[in-house]
C-alpha cells in the first residue's frame, strides 16, 4: 500500500511522538531532504576552520557534495564539488589545502573563485566563461558558515539580523579551531533533535554534563510563553547590563531559530569536570564570568553553546533514514596555547561524554520504534516543551514545503 505522507501529517497528534513512518521510512527521509535539507538555511562551519588562502572544507547533504573554500580575496565560497567537465569530484578529503581547484580526472582548472581557467584541448570554439563551477549561497554570520542548496535561497536577513548582537561579543573572527569530533548515530536525525531539545533523560544519562548544565526546565526547553522566572531574569538583566545580549528569543518560521544566554549552575563557570574555565584566555568579550551559555539552535543543522570561555558547535547531517552525523568543533581564542592556556582532554571530556551518551539513547530509541508494536505516544508537558515545539516545527515546515494539499490537511 503506497504511503500517503499528506495523511500521516494530517493523523499526526499534536503534543505526541510522531508516527513510525516519520522516523524509519525511506520515501520520507527523501521527502525530508527535498523539502528542507536542500531548501533551508543550514549551518556548515565555524569560519575559523578554514584559516588561509586555499583552505577547503567538503560538506555533505543528502546528494549534494559542497566544497567550501577560502579565497584570494578572504571570502568563504562554496560550490557543488563536481568538474563542469564530466562530473569528477574535484577535492578528495574531508577538508586540505589548495592553490587552485584542479580536477583529478583531466586536470580542468578553477580559480578559487570558481572560474575556469585551464582546459587542455577543448578546440577554439570553447568558452571558458560558460563553464565556471556552481556556486552555493554561502553567508558568514559573525564568524559561522551557513549555506543553502536552494536556486533561490529562502530570507536569511531576519535570522541574521536577530542573531548577530548575541553573537558579536564572542568575536568568533578571533577563534581557531582545538578540537572536532564527528560520530555517527545510527538514527533518524528527527530523533537527535528531539533528544537534544529536551533535559528530561538528563539526570539519568550525563553525569558529567549535569555537573554544569542545570536541569531546569526554562533552561532545557524552548517555550517562549508566560512570564520569565525572576532568577532568570536577573540574569539576563546581569548580562546584558554588561553588554553581553541575553535574554530569550525565538523566531523564524513555526520557531526555526532561538537565542537565549543561560545560566549554568550554581558556581559553574564552563563545561568542566572542575566547573571552572576551560581557557584560561578567554574568546570574546562577555565580561561577566558566570554568564553561563548563550544557547542558539537552528532548524535542521544546527545546535551551539556560546560560554565566556569558549565556544562550540555542533553540526546536524542526515546520513540516511536511520543514521546521522553529528559535528562537534570546540573553539578557544586563535592566541590561546594548548598545554598553557587549555587541555585538550579537559577541554573536550564532558560533550565527548555527552556526546557517546546522547548517541546510544538515540540508538536505543531508533531500535524501539523500528518495532512494529510502537506508537506514537505523549511529551511531558513540563519537561518537553521543547520536543513538541521542533516537532510542530517539522510538521509544518514539511507541510508548507509539499503545497497546498499537505497544507490543507493542517
Amino acid at each position: 500500500m503506497p504511503l500517503d505522507l499528506s495523511d500521516l501529517l494530517a493523523q499526526h497528534m499534536p503534543g505526541h511522538s510522531l508516527d513510525r513512518a516519520f522516523y524509519t521510512d525511506p520515501e520520507i527521509y527523501a521527502q525530508d531532504l527535498e523539502t528542507i535539507f536542500y531548501r533551508e538555511w543550514q549551518f556548515a562551519i565555524p569560519a575559523c576552520q578554514l584559516t588561509k588562502t586555499g583552505a577547503y572544507a567538503r560538506v555533505q547533504i543528502g546528494a549534494y557534495n559542497v566544497v567550501l573554500v577560502r579565497g584570494a580575496d578572504g571570502e568563504i565560497r562554496g560550490f557543488h564539488n563536481s568538474c563542469r567537465h564530466r562530473g569528477s569530484v574535484l577535492c578528495k578529503a574531508r577538508e586540505g589545502a589548495v592553490a587552485k581547484l584542479t580536477c583529478p580526472y583531466h586536470q580542468w582548472t578553477y580559480d578559487l573563485d570558481g572560474r575556469l581557467i585551464w582546459a587542455r584541448d577543448m578546440g577554439p570554439d570553447f568558452d571558458p566563461s560558460q563553464h565556471s563551477l556552481k556556486p552555493v549561497h554561502v553567508r558568514d554570520l559573525a564568524g559561522l558558515i551557513y549555506i543553502c542548496l536552494a536556486e533561490d535561497a529562502p530570507d536569511f536577513d531576519s535570522f541574521a539580523d536577530t542573531a548577530r548582537p548575541y553573537l558579536a561579543v564572542h568575536d568568533l573572527d578571533r577563534a581557531k579551531v582545538a578540537y572536532q569530533s564527528s560520530i555517527i548515530e545510527k538514527g533518524n536525525w528527527k530523533l537527535v533533535w528531539e533528544n537534544n531539545r529536551e533535559c528530561y533523560h538528563c539526570a539519568g544519562t550525563h553525569p558529567a554534563l549535569c555537573r554544569s548544565f542545570p536541569l531546569d526546565p526554562a533552561v532545557a526547553g524552548v517555550s517562549a510563553d508566560g512570564e520569565t522566572p525572576p532568577q532568570l531574569q536577573s540574569h539576563f538583566d546581569k548580562c546584558e547590563a554588561a553588554g553581553a545580549p541575553s535574554r530569550f528569543v525565538m523566531a523564524g518560521y513555526a520557531g526555526q531559530y532561538r537565542l537565549a544566554r543561560m545560566p549554568l549552575q550554581e558556581r559553574a563557570l564552563s563545561y568542566t569536570m572542575d566547573l571552572q574555565p576551560a581557557s584560561k584566555r578567554f574568546l570574546g568579550r562577555v565580561s561577566v564570568p558566570d554568564a553561563g551559555t548563550l544557547l542558539k539552535f537552528h532548524y535542521p543543522s544546527t545546535w551551539n553553546h556560546f560560554l565566556p570561555d569558549i565556544s562550540l558547535t555542533f553540526r546536524v547531517t542526515p546520513i540516511g533514514p536511520q543514521e546521522t552525523e553529528v559535528t562537534t568543533t570546540w573553539l578557544v581564542d586563535k592566541d590561546a596555547v594548548e598545554g598553557v592556556d587549555y587541555d585538550i582532554q579537559r577541554l573536550t571530556e564532558v560533550w565527548l561524554a555527552t556526546n557517546d551518551e546522547d548517541r546510544q539513547i538515540v540508538e536505543d530509541n531508533q531500535l524501539g520504534i523500528n518495532s512494529p508494536a510502537y506508537t506514537p505516544g505523549p511529551y511531558s508537558p513540563v519537561m518537553e516543551d521543547g520536543v513538541v515545539q521542533f516537532v510542530d516545527w517539522y510538521v509544518k515546515t514539511l507541510q508548507r514545503g509539499m503545497g497546498p494539499r499537505a497544507v490543507a490537511a493542517e
